[in-house]
């Protein structure tokens, strides 16, 4: 286990990888404690000293933002905060998710323009390295204000209230507080405006669904080469300089992937009786290639957001400044993750085409990958079944960031819907992979046919890790247990050689 300080220092997405996975332990590095207590400091005595009106440390909040507060009743300002904004509805967020959150608010707080009380951070710590996670619910968010109802639900333990899990069991923010021997934080004067602005839901499904893509993108090459063997494809259209002169890196990335894959394979250097391949072979770079694009821009977006600090109002104690502004707008985030929606549903799109091109019985290859066809139905539903979740992302993919409603008495009359960019988003990846997963089935069940010639050793062995958990299909069984197994094998065995 590798402790990680919080600090000041560009966060990586190397380093998001191995806090989704559970190997990094946080404490806070003695720069940030600095800086969180300093802007702390500073909020404290400008508030005592000057009778100015500042957004959410001393008013009501959204259009109750002329609404002046008390200094005797700043604390309760804060705690009805948070309790009145967690109104999250839906399924839970899923711990992994749940996790990058606290990360990013930890990250994003201790930055130093933020006010909040270093003990505050200290608790999000103790939380994340216990692995104790708020029961967040998926509903809820604009996207605009920050991601408020689910940051919500993430600050409520801080209080002793919501729910949290550790170890697949469910406790009270109260039960959490008796079992650690915790008091609950006492918000100060802009802390839960602090917790609950930002986007940090948004972030972390983006995060998540990023690190996904980017395995997807790299499978979606190896499974479409094992295709275009087992079809008994061209190689041409993978040439070096046909990419070199309309030279879009992630066109010339895939050519160069499927060229690899396919060194030393028997097939693809076999006479050819056909002259060319459908678009969904023959275009691979190019639709392949496009989705990388994509994923290299998604993932500047998303550098920048997770080394920002989002909420609001801003505060600069060097600059004697408490700024009130919009950091926690999620555009640049909704628009990002309506693009990566958009870009990894390709790769399934053109990844169930080639599966329909292996089951219409055309290069010696027999109808619906069976040598018994009529008696037996063979492949001929998998590709039903990819369809289906194509068409369903093709729903999925409608822009959530071009839809606005106002709220809080149209004080907040754009919001960026970034928190359904990213919920869809989150489940284009899982559809894709199923999708992939159903060709990498086809395809090894088309290879078969092509015995005794071989593929690239890369390929053979691709299949031979694959055969350990789903068999060459004789005859009509039982076909969704080996489906799910697929899906199974490139989500959390994906072979690499």
């Amino acid at each position: 286990m590798r402790t990680h300080s919080v600090s000041s220092s560009p966060v990586s997405i190397d380093l998001i990888e191995k806090i989704i996975s559970g190997e990094i332990l946080l404490d806070i590095s003695q720069e940030s404690r600095i800086r969180i207590l300093q802007c702390r400091d500073y909020l404290d005595n400008k508030i005592r000293m000057s009778g100015d009106l500042v957004y959410g440390v001393n008013t009501g909040f959204g259009a109750l933002h002329n609404v002046a507060v008390g200094s005797r009743e700043l604390e309760q300002l804060q705690k009805n905060l948070v309790m009145s904004h967690a109104c999250g509805m839906g399924p839970v967020v899923p711990k992994d998710i749940v996790r990058l959150m606290l990360f990013l608010k930890i990250q994003s707080i201790s930055y130093g323009y933020s006010g909040v009380q270093l003990k505050t951070v200290e608790r999000l710590v103790a939380l994340f390295n216990r692995n104790i996670y708020p029961v967040v619910y998926e509903q809820g968010s604009l996207g605009a204000s920050g991601d408020l109802a689910p940051l919500a639900h993430l600050a409520l333990p801080l209080l002793g209230m919501g729910e949290v899990e550790q170890e697949g069991k469910r406790f009270s923010g109260k039960e959490l507080n008796e079992m650690m021997g915790w008091d609950p934080i006492d918000l100060q004067s802009k802390e839960g405006l602090a917790l609950l602005n930002g986007t940090q839901f948004m972030c972390a499904y983006g995060l998540w669904c990023l690190i996904r893509a980017l395995r997807l993108s790299g499978q979606a090459d190896m499974i479409c080469a094992l295709s275009l063997d087992a079809y008994d494809g061209r190689i041409e259209p993978f040439t070096e300089e046909v990419h070199l002169i309309r030279p879009h890196a992630g066109q010339t990335q895939t050519a160069t992937a499927v060229r690899k894959y396919l060194e030393g394979s028997e097939l693809i250097n076999r006479h050819k009786e056909h002259v060319q391949d459908p678009y969904s072979f023959r275009c691979t770079p190019q639709v392949h290639g496009a989705t990388k694009d994509c994923i290299a821009y998604v993932k500047t977006v998303l550098t920048t957001e997770m080394n920002s600090a989002t909420d609001n109002p801003t505060i600069f104690p060097e600059l004697d400044k408490i700024v009130s502004a919009g950091n926690f707008h999620g555009q640049p985030l909704a628009l990002a993750l309506d693009f990566l929606a958009i870009a990894v549903a390709e790769l399934g799109s053109i990844s169930e085409r080639r599966i329909n091109q292996l089951v219409l019985g055309k290069r010696g290859l027999p109808p619906f990958l069976v040598a018994r066809p009529g008696l037996n139905s063979g492949f001929m539903i998998p590709q039903y079944t990819a369809a289906s979740i194509v068409s369903q992302n093709k729903q999925l993919c409608t822009p959530s960031c071009v839809d606005s409603i106002d709220s809080s008495q149209a004080q907040e009359d754009h919001v960026s819907m970034g928190a359904n960019s990213a919920l869809k988003c989150y489940r284009v990846m899982d559809n894709v992979q199923r999708v992939l997963a159903i060709e990498l089935f086809n395809a090894s069940q088309a290879l078969e046919f092509r015995r005794p010639a071989k593929t690239s050793s890369r390929l053979e062995g691709l299949v031979s890790a694959f055969r350990r958990h789903v068999p060459f299909i004789e005859d009509d069984v039982v076909l969704y247990p080996y489906m799910h197994k697929a899906e199974s094998f490139l989500r959390d065995e994906w072979y690499t050689d």
